[in-house]
């Protein structure tokens, strides 16, 4: 490729995306005040109050929170001051599914109710918004499937809130466009420094509270942190793992939780030519979230907000170093030679997904992250476990695509 050309090319695609981007939030903006959906909150633990958050936070405001439900006592007070004050509160969420003022329901409960609570939204008429990992295991997956496509007039969207993150849509579109050649190498760390708990009011609520320590309703760390990435990479190469083998242990914290505190994941993409390492460890937190391609032109390293562009030594000397990343008309580089694939870094990731779950609602399109990108990522996360705990390496099958 011709460096004018892969510079028009690049400049191109990056003020495509940002004019889309603009004239989404014009849209939303637009809208705002004529139809504000009414929505329903289920499951208001940390990521479920952090929704109610940012519906609160965001300039549109598509949504409105009209009623929350949890079943601990504790979380509804504590998700009181992201509410309305005409907000109702709910311990059973089958109540809160026959309120007719909700639209669309978010749903953050434990990974082993998903599939349940989803089910039953999805037969109440409802829009569903649905947190990762879409279900715990992978009949389920594969039912819920066929009974969203049997809705089809319902948006049903999981919350890998980074598909919607503009950086992460400019990685894909440099992919697509070339600029790191024949990608080999997939290296991804979510690493902490903590024992993964929540703090407990009452020791009878242990195994509620802290629900992600326990293989019963848990998926660990693969199903909580690593299928966000591993989502992308479903999606940015239209591929699924042929093979996933795992290592794992309780290594730090011996507690008496059952879900591993250190793991290690390699997952063989054989039709792409690509090799996958996703880890994590609880017990050091200097590479925190780190995601790195590796291709024979160019490299690119991801942060959860930031990006940069590092292009094989063969690339600069043939073509200079490309100014085309960022659409920038002068080059920009950092210290060690990176270029910057956004001028700056992105918003919460989850201010993107609502943006998209409303789109998506009121153009009755299909969201990026939907059912059948959702059900990859859930089967994913259950051969990884699978492996895992057994030591054995685990297959992609033919009824799995789905």
């Amino acid at each position: 490729m011709k460096r004018s050309d892969f510079i028009k090319q690049a400049g191109t695609l990056g003020a495509g995306m940002f004019l889309a981007n603009e004239s989404l939030a014009k849209t939303i903006s637009h809208a705002q005040n004529q139809n504000p959906i009414g929505a329903g909150i289920i499951g208001c633990g940390d990521r479920g109050k952090g929704i109610m958050h940012t519906m609160n936070a965001t300039v549109t405001k598509n949504f409105k929170p009209l009623a929350y439900c949890d079943v601990l006592d504790f979380r509804l007070d504590e998700a009181k001051q992201y509410a309305e004050p005409s907000a109702k509160s709910y311990r059973d969420y089958r109540k809160l599914l026959d309120n007719q003022s909700i639209q669309a329901v978010f749903i953050a409960v434990p990974l082993s109710e998903h599939f349940r609570v989803a089910k039953d939204a999805i037969l109440a008429g409802k829009h569903v918004y649905l947190e990762k990992t879409m279900t715990f295991t992978i009949p389920e997956a594969m039912e819920l499937v066929e009974l969203v496509k049997a809705h089809p007039k319902q948006t049903f969207q999981v919350g890998y809130q980074y598909r919607y993150s503009p950086l992460y849509f400019k990685v894909k579109e440099m992919i697509d466009s070339g600029y790191l050649g024949k990608v080999s190498q997939i290296d991804c760390r979510w690493d902490r420094n903590n024992n993964w708990r929540r703090r407990v009011p009452d020791p009878s609520l242990e195994r509620q509270v802290n629900w992600r320590l326990y293989r019963e309703y848990s998926g660990g760390l693969a199903a909580e942190l690593l299928t966000h990435q591993m989502d992308f990479i479903h999606w940015t190469f239209d591929t699924v793992p042929d093979e996933i083998m795992g290592y794992g242990g309780i290594d730090i914290y011996n507690d008496g939780r059952e879900t591993f505190d250190n793991i290690q994941l390699t997952l063989r993409y054989k039709s792409q030519g690509i090799i996958g390492n996703f880890g994590t460890t609880l017990g050091n937190a200097r590479d925190g979230y780190l995601f790195k391609i590796k291709g024979t032109k160019g490299f690119v390293s991801l942060s959860v907000n930031t990006g940069v562009y590092y292009p094989e030594d063969s690339i600069k000397i043939t073509h200079g170093t490309v100014d085309g990343v960022t659409g920038a008309t002068k080059i920009v580089q950092n210290s060690d030679g990176g270029i910057p694939i956004l001028p700056e870094p992105t918003k919460d990731g989850t201010i993107y997904a609502l943006e998209e779950f409303y789109k998506s609602i009121m153009n009755g399109t299909i969201p990026s992250s939907n059912v059948h990108t959702g059900a990859k990522g859930a089967i994913c996360s259950a051969l990884a476990n699978e492996s895992l705990f057994s030591g054995n390496i685990q297959h992609w099958k033919p009824e799995y695509n789905l």
